[in-house]
C-alpha cells in the first residue's frame, strides 16, 4: 500500500481554504475514484491528471487509487487541484518521496500534455496558505508575480509537471519550449472569464490600454460639481450628480477615480485578490495599485450587483469597486431591488451573500457616485425646453430612487447645462487632475493624522458617535444643521453625514476642526439648499 498527501486550496468567495490532498494505493482493480465534494470540473481532473502524468514521461499506477480532498464538507471546485492531485499520486506510487510534499501548496490545472496552466484566484490562495503557516508554494509560471506579493512564502513557479517532478526528485531540469512569438499567451485565457472586458464597465479605468487618463481639465464649466467631486474623494463620500442629458455628469464620474490617491499596499492586495477571483486582473499586471472604476449597466441584476450566481457566489459590481468607484449612470433605470441592495454595503462595508451552496462574505468598501435625469425626457429642468412629461410621471420616475437609498448620500448636487463660453474655452480651462488630486492626498493626510490610533482612515468611516463626542466642532457652528433636523430636513443619519462631509472641506481648506462655513457647505452639498457660502473649497 503506498500513501502521499500535497495541499492545495479551495477558495470559498475571496477567502481560501487549506485542502489536504489524499492519494491511497492499494491492490486491487485499476481505478481512480476522487471524494472530497468535489464540482464537475474537479471530477474530470481524473482523465486530466492521467494523461499529463503518461504524456510527462511518468508511469501511472495500475491499481486501485483513491484520492481524498479534506476536510470534505468544504465545497471544492475549479481546476486548481490537479497539480496537487498528480503530485499526491506520484507520490503513492514512489515516483517522488512523498516527504518532499507532504508541506507543499500547489495550485494549477494541467493540460493533457502536462503544461501547468494558470488558474484564477491565485493570490487569495497564497494568502491563505501562509496565514494557515505554509513556506512553500507552487504555482504555474504566469502567475508567479501574482504569489510573490505575498511575504514569507518561497514561491516556485512551473511551466509543466515534468520540470516539478525534476525539481522534486533533484533531477536535471528540462526546458520546455515557449509558445509561438507574435501571438497572444493561450496559456492566459484561463485568467479572464468571457464578457468582463473593458466594454462590460466592470474593468478599472487605468487599464484602458491606449495610455490615455481622463483629466478634470477637459471638463468644462461646472464648479459646484467638479467642488462636491473633490470633497467626495477626499473624504470618501457617496456623491449623486442630477440635471439634463449632457450636462456631464458622466464625464465627472469617470475622473473620480484619477483624482482618488492610490492605493496602500493592504488596500491593493484586497483589491487585487477579488480581482482574481472575478478573472478580470490584466496579464501581466499582478498588483492593482490604483482605485478601481466599475460602471455596470443599468439592466443589471442584484446578482450582478452584490454578488451571486450558480453555485458557489461570485464577486459582484460592489465587490470589484472595492476601494475605488462605483458609478451607477442612469440610476433611476435600474430595478429598485437592485438599487435596495446597495443599502447594507453602504453602511457596512462588506455584503453577506447567502446560497444553498454556502455563505460568502465579500469586500464591499466603494465611493457611490449616481447619476440621474429629472425626468424620463430629462429637459424637465431645462426652461423652455419643452418637457412634456406629466407631474405624475416626473414624481414616478424621481421616487425610483428610493429615500434610504438617498438618506445614505453624503453630496447632491444638480449639474446645469454648460453655457456657450464655458464649452467654447473662453472661461478658461478648470484644474487639472494633478492639482486636484494633490489637495485630496493632503486632505486624506490630515485625517489619518487625526484619526491614528483608530480603525478608521477616512472621514465617511468615522461612526456618528465619535463625531458628537470626541471629534468636536467649533462652538455654535452646528446651529443651522440642528435647524434642519427640527424642522425634518435631515434625519440624525442626515446629521452624522453632514458633520463627516464638514470635516472634509476643514481638511481641504487646512483647519483644525470645521466652523459655521465648513458645516454651511456640508448642508448645501446635502440638501441643496443656497446657504450663501464661498464656491471654492479650499480658497476661503
Amino acid at each position: 500500500m503506498g500513501f502521499a498527501r500535497a495541499c492545495s486550496v479551495a477558495l470559498v468567495g475571496v477567502e481560501g481554504v487549506v485542502v489536504e490532498v489524499q492519494a491511497d494505493l492499494e491492490p486491487g482493480v485499476a481505478a481512480f475514484t476522487l471524494v472530497g465534494l468535489p464540482d464537475k470540473s474537479l471530477v474530470e481532473s481524473r482523465d486530466r491528471v492521467r494523461a499529463a502524468v503518461v504524456n510527462s514521461g511518468a508511469e501511472w499506477p495500475q491499481k486501485k487509487l483513491t484520492v481524498g480532498l479534506s476536510p470534505a464538507s468544504v465545497p471544492k471546485s475549479g481546476s486548481g487541484f490537479d497539480l496537487a492531485v498528480a503530485c499526491a499520486v506520484l507520490g503513492a506510487a514512489e515516483r517522488i518521496d512523498p516527504a518532499t510534499i507532504a508541506d507543499v501548496v500547489m495550485i494549477g490545472e494541467l493540460g493533457l500534455d502536462g503544461r501547468v496552466r494558470p488558474v484564477r484566484g491565485v493570490l487569495p490562495a497564497v494568502l491563505a496558505a501562509a496565514e494557515a503557516g505554509y513556506e512553500q508554494v507552487v504555482v504555474p509560471e504566469q502567475t508567479a508575480g501574482e504569489a510573490v506579493l505575498v511575504p514569507g512564502v518561497s514561491v516556485l513557479g512551473v511551466r509543466s509537471l515534468r520540470q516539478l517532478i525534476a525539481v522534486l526528485c533533484d533531477e536535471p531540469v528540462p526546458e520546455e519550449p515557449a509558445d509561438g512569438q507574435g501571438r497572444p499567451d493561450a496559456m492566459l485565457a484561463g485568467l479572464m472569464i468571457p464578457g468582463t472586458g473593458l466594454g462590460t464597465g466592470l474593468a478599472p479605468a487605468a487599464g484602458r490600454g491606449d495610455g490615455h487618463r481622463p483629466d478634470l481639465a477637459d471638463v468644462a464649466g461646472q464648479p459646484r460639481p467638479r467642488q462636491a467631486l473633490e470633497v467626495a474623494a477626499a473624504g470618501g463620500h457617496h456623491l449623486l450628480f442630477s440635471g439634463p442629458p449632457g450636462a456631464g455628469k458622466t464625464m465627472l464620474a469617470e475622473r473620480l477615480s484619477s483624482v482618488l490617491p492610490p492605493l496602500t499596499r493592504q488596500e491593493s492586495l484586497e483589491v487585487t485578490a477579488v480581482h482574481s477571483v472575478a478573472g478580470i486582473l490584466p496579464p501581466g499586471e499582478p498588483l492593482v495599485s490604483r482605485a478601481p472604476y466599475c460602471a455596470p449597466h443599468h439592466s443589471a441584476t442584484m446578482q450582478s450587483l452584490v454578488g451571486g450566481g450558480n453555485g458557489m457566489p461570485r464577486p459582484g459590481a460592489v465587490s470589484l469597486a472595492h476601494r475605488g468607484v462605483l458609478f451607477l449612470d442612469e440610476a433611476p433605470e435600474f430595478s429598485g431591488k437592485a438599487l435596495d441592495a446597495l443599502r447594507q454595503p453602504l453602511e457596512s462595508g462588506h455584503v453577506v451573500v447567502a446560497r444553498s451552496a454556502g455563505v460568502v462574505r465579500l469586500p464591499a468598501r466603494f465611493l457611490m457616485v449616481l447619476a440621474a435625469n429629472p425626468c424620463p425626457c430629462g429637459r424637465h429642468s431645462l426652461t423652455g425646453a419643452g418637457c412634456e412629461c406629466p407631474p405624475s410621471v416626473v414624481r414616478r420616475y424621481q421616487a425610483r430612487l428610493s429615500g434610504p437609498l438617498l438618506d445614505r448620500v453624503d453630496l447632491r448636487v444638480e449639474v446645469e447645462p454648460v453655457d456657450r463660453a464655458d464649452l467654447l474655452g473662453q472661461g478658461g480651462r478648470g484644474e487639472s487632475t494633478a492639482v486636484v488630486a494633490a489637495r485630496v492626498r493632503d486632505a486624506r493626510a490630515r485625517a489619518a493624522e487625526r484619526l491614528v490610533g483608530t480603525p478608521w482612515t477616512t472621514n465617511s468611516e468615522v461612526p456618528g458617535h465619535e463625531l458628537r463626542t470626541r471629534l468636536l466642532v467649533a462652538p455654535g457652528a452646528l446651529a443651522a444643521a440642528e435647524r434642519d433636523l427640527e424642522r425634518g430636513i435631515l434625519t440624525a443619519r442626515g446629521l452624522d453625514r453632514v458633520l463627516r462631509v464638514a470635516w472634509t472641506v476643514a481638511d481641504l481648506r487646512g483647519a483644525d476642526r470645521p466652523d459655521v462655513s465648513d458645516v454651511a457647505v456640508a448642508l448645501e452639498l446635502r440638501t441643496g439648499i443656497q446657504r450663501g457660502v464661498p464656491m471654492g473649497v479650499g480658497e476661503r
